[in-house]
């Protein structure tokens, strides 16, 4: 198994939704980010320019949502796994987006990896 850092249910309210009524309003997501890296280097010296900042991930993702719109979780997804691959360079992104719309559902996910860009 390669090493990963993730971030597990990342609660935030995006604009997002196939009906325009339904993106009026930001929805409550659950998003898990993870990020294959090999943490050896970082955690033998104790140094976060070895590793990914986990705070500068959260603070991109949230920055990508209050500046878009989507209509499906699947290019929300799409979005957030370029972000990561191209700023902290992980060599593989795992997204999760969980939308609450069903009624009679707990929720709705999709679920999205990719490799690094060669």
């Amino acid at each position: 198994m390669p090493d990963q850092i993730t971030i597990e249910d990342l609660e935030v309210r995006f604009h997002v939704g196939v009906p325009d009524e339904e993106r009026a309003e930001p929805q409550r997501l659950l998003i898990t980010i993870g990020m294959n890296l090999d943490l050896g280097p970082s955690g033998a010296n104790d140094n976060l320019a070895e590793t990914i900042d986990y705070h500068a991930v959260y603070q991109s993702v949230k920055a990508l949502g209050q500046a878009r719109r989507w209509k499906l979780i699947e290019a929300l997804a799409d979005d957030i796994c370029e972000l990561v691959l191209e700023q902290f360079r992980p060599t593989a992104v795992r997204v999760v987006i969980k939308k609450f719309i069903l009624p009679d559902a707990r929720w709705v996910c999709v679920e999205m990896t990719r490799p690094t860009y060669p």
